[in-house]
């Protein structure tokens, strides 16, 4: 709303400064320090209301250490989350750009699912909470949502062969004014290759001429793939004092350059990568949502004073997929948000080996000594808060790692 004020202000009456809300760089700024503010200011006192409201998390007796002091602790503080991020975004951001609509779709719908959980697990005592196959669904609803948005909405193109006589706009992150030859399509990109593109479409090439009317298929079902594994990836991260929301701070933080180079002329052709005009406003999305999770980190930290439940993790989880999808950066998941990626491998591995062994030898047998991965360290005798550090320091890697590709093919 700001950033139309604004707009208006400078082309009516040339007040000197309104200019500055054109550039995406101050507006990421600003959206960064208000969502930082309003994490940490109102976060405590929704803490507050949540202890009054006694929306405590019960917890399983697993064998931990330490785990039975966590009983009681506010849970739902995802809210927290939500609320630091959406609040910016709806002052600062262009609301008619499709990344930022789909991305505020995103965090509502997931925020609902993680909410509706939540509150079976607190209010109706039910510790599995909201059923496993309706979670599916509503990521699968999602992945639907964003997928069909992405292929058929006419504002989501790309351009990748640009021409210095094409590149009109110089002045670094202002709006991108820029000639036509985009197109629709389905490509995406391939890490640490030098012709790193990929097209779903594809995919189907085995169906013969006019298989590109076809290419939906597939890119549909690949965006409901990574919104569902990366969403439960998130969900699983989250089992000791500050891991998710510090993991997810170091991804979404990386996901900025992304979506600042992908949606910048200038750069995107320095570095020949994908040109995907009106991303670089996901920027300011981002540099919000990372504020809010910074500030929620503030109370999350060991000890936790609150808890962000499923309505924090599920919704962290959608964002950072939908973010990485809408840059054409999907494929860099498995390194960017490795954390994620190995919590998730660790539960399966564990399931499937003991599954495996039960049926062949008569008992059950594990490779972990309890999973998720975080858990098997804290079973070794690990201290939580150095378990997240370290957790922490591999994401930092991930992180450069994954920024690297920018350059390294």
């Amino acid at each position: 709303m700001l950033y139309y004020l604004f707009d208006y202000i400078e082309q009516h009456y040339h007040l000197s400064g309104a200019g500055l809300f054109r550039y995406i760089t101050f507006r990421s700024a600003l959206a960064f320090v208000f969502a930082l503010f309003i994490s940490t200011f109102f976060g405590k006192r929704i803490i507050k209301k949540l202890r009054r409201l006694q929306i405590g998390e019960t917890v399983r007796d697993l064998g931990l250490d330490g785990q039975t002091q966590k009983a009681g602790t506010p849970t739902m503080g995802g809210i927290i989350i939500i609320l630091g991020t959406l609040v910016p975004v709806l002052l600062l951001t262009q609301l008619d750009n499709v990344y930022i609509i789909l991305l505020i779709v995103t965090t509502l719908w997931m925020g609902t699912i993680g909410f509706i959980d939540d509150y079976i697990k607190v209010f109706k005592k039910d510790k599995e909470g909201l059923s496993g196959k309706f979670k599916i669904v509503g990521q699968v609803g999602l992945g639907l949502i964003v997928g069909l948005v992405l292929y058929f909405n006419p504002n989501v193109t790309m351009k990748k062969e640009l021409h210095q006589n094409q590149i009109v706009a110089v002045q670094k992150d202002k709006p991108a004014q820029y000639f036509g030859n985009e197109e629709k399509s389905t490509k995406t990109t391939i890490p640490f290759l030098k012709d790193n593109e990929f097209d779903y479409a594809s995919l189907i090439s085995w169906m013969g001429d006019g298989y590109h009317k076809y290419a939906w298929i597939p890119f549909l079902l690949i965006v409901i793939l990574i919104i569902t594994a990366v969403s439960n990836g998130a969900n699983l991260t989250d089992g000791i004092d500050g891991l998710a929301a510090g993991t997810s701070a170091i991804i979404a933080s990386t996901l900025a350059i992304f979506a600042w180079v992908s949606g910048n002329l200038v750069f995107a052709n320095y570095l020949n990568v994908m040109f995907i005009p009106n991303s670089g406003e996901m920027t300011i999305f981002i540099s919000a949502f990372v504020g809010g999770l910074i500030g929620f980190l503030w109370y999350n930290t060991y000890p936790a004073q609150v808890f962000m439940g499923d309505t924090g993790s599920l919704t962290i989880g959608g964002i950072i997929a939908v973010i990485a999808i809408a840059v054409r950066k999907e494929l860099l998941i498995p390194i960017l948000a490795g954390v994620f990626l190995i919590e998730n491998l660790s539960v399966i591995m564990q399931v499937v080996w003991f599954k495996y062994t039960r049926k062949k030898y008569g008992e059950g047998r594990r490779i972990f000594l309890m999973s998720p991965l975080h858990h098997h360290y804290q079973k070794k005798g690990i201290h939580e808060s150095k378990i997240v550090t370290r957790f922490w320091i591999v994401g930092i890697m991930l992180a450069v790692l994954a920024i690297v590709t920018l350059k390294v093919r």
